[in-house]
């Protein structure tokens, strides 16, 4: 089963990230949980340490507790923290115009959310596993 899970804290955007999900892989062997602020998504990140996420898709403008950083930096550093998630890859969705530089920094990928209107961007990053 592929465990995946996605922080924004947009409600719609979350409902968005998941249809595109579910409908590129299926609803079967998939668990998707989902988070609305980095302090939630971290949460989660450490219940699940003993089944780590297989895919973590992130936002990075969220809650403003982390400044200079973005809460998906923030965020992006916590799941490099744990040994358990090295194997876990990290995709920003996000609309910020530094997306591009943020992703090379913690060597993750990203989807800007101008693209998020079909299903190539989520294709490419999820089939590419």
């Amino acid at each position: 089963m592929k465990k995946i899970l996605v922080v924004d804290d947009s409600p719609g955007w979350v409902r968005h990230h998941i249809f595109n999900i579910k409908y590129i892989l299926g609803e079967e062997n998939i668990q998707i949980n989902s988070a609305y602020s980095a302090k939630e998504g971290d949460k989660l990140l450490s219940a699940n340490i003993d089944e780590p996420f297989d895919i973590i898709f992130t936002d990075m403008q969220m809650e403003p507790d982390f400044l200079p950083l973005n809460a998906g930096e923030w965020f992006i550093k916590q799941i490099q923290f744990y040994p358990e998630y090295k194997n876990s890859k990290v995709v920003i969705i996000s609309a910020s115009p530094q997306i591009d530089k943020i992703a090379a920094k913690y060597n993750v990928e990203y989807i800007p959310k101008r693209l998020c209107q079909t299903t190539v961007p989520y294709e490419k990053v999820l089939k590419a596993e």
